[in-house]
């Protein structure tokens, strides 16, 4: 599942969500600290595994 990197509006903190796509679209995502959903979503890095060498 990906990770989704927040910011929230109300308390202004940081925080890393692993969510599924589907509840990311449902904007199920809620702060950790003050339970606000007034969220903004941060830009994040991307990483992927392959089986082949390269």
């Amino acid at each position: 599942m990906p990770t989704y990197e927040y910011r929230c509006g109300k308390c202004n903190k940081e925080f890393s969500l692993i969510l599924s796509i589907k509840d990311h679209d449902a904007k199920k995502a809620k702060c950790p600290h003050c339970g606000s959903k007034r969220l903004e979503q941060l830009i994040s890095t991307f990483l992927t595994k392959t089986s082949r060498k390269s």
